[in-house]
């Protein structure tokens, strides 16, 4: 099965091309210039090195959110067109999901993948590996910082990983002590959305286009305004 992942939540946009759960190709880039200006040149520069086509794709996978509303929209309406054009499906993977998917190795077993939200908040949950696992035992959603960690139980090693930790890591260290551990992994989350999404199609969960829905946890600034 070869899918096209897209993830465009934070400024941290990346896209990646999967065979099962080999990586054939990834982009990642770090940069303030919208998504908009540069999703469909990464696309094109993914398909031309694999001397591939969108036609051949499987699949899609991509993040409907949590994140950039602007982001969120431009991910979903390019992956709703292929997938439109194409007939092919799409597997939605939560942004917190994936995060928490890059440390499905870490000995401590409890991830908290915390992404900012704006206005002095954070998109969190919390994720304990069981079995091999990721069970969500915290609900994904926005949250004060403090009010997200009051609910995380500080008697366990936690692994903290996303951009939302600079908001609250004095806070952090002060609840957990040496029990907060924090990830150096990259937040590039393609290949993960790649992989999580694979289990979603395979599954025959996958959702076509028009059933495609954006996961906000709040209203955006223009619905606020209105």
């Amino acid at each position: 099965m070869r899918i096209l992942a897209v993830d465009t939540t934070t400024p941290s946009g990346s896209v990646a091309v999967l065979e099962d759960d080999h990586l054939l190709a990834e982009v990642a880039v770090e940069s303030p210039s919208t998504h908009s200006a540069r999703l469909l040149a990464a696309i094109d520069l993914l398909l031309d090195s694999l001397h591939s086509d969108i036609r051949e794709m499987d699949g899609f996978a991509v993040t409907p959110g949590p994140g950039s509303f602007t982001g969120i929209r431009i991910g979903l309406s390019t992956v709703k067109s292929f997938a439109f054009a194409s007939g092919k499906p799409i597997a939605p993977v939560s942004s917190l999901h994936a995060l928490a998917w890059k440390l499905r190795e870490a000995p401590a077993g409890v991830i908290a993948p915390m992404l900012d939200a704006k206005k002095g908040e954070i998109y969190a949950a919390l994720f304990e590996l069981q079995r091999g696992r990721l069970k969500e035992t915290i609900a994904q959603g926005a949250y004060a910082p403090e009010r997200f960690l009051s609910l995380v139980p500080a008697g366990r090693e936690v692994v903290f990983i996303g951009n939302g930790i600079e908001l609250c890591r004095t806070q952090i260290r002060d609840r957990f002590k040496t029990r907060a551990l924090f990830s150096d992994r990259s937040p590039f989350i393609a290949y993960e959305v790649g992989r999580l999404g694979r289990d979603i199609l395979k599954r025959g969960k996958g959702v076509f286009s028009p059933g495609l829905e954006p996961l906000y946890f709040r209203k955006s600034q223009a619905e606020e305004k209105h």
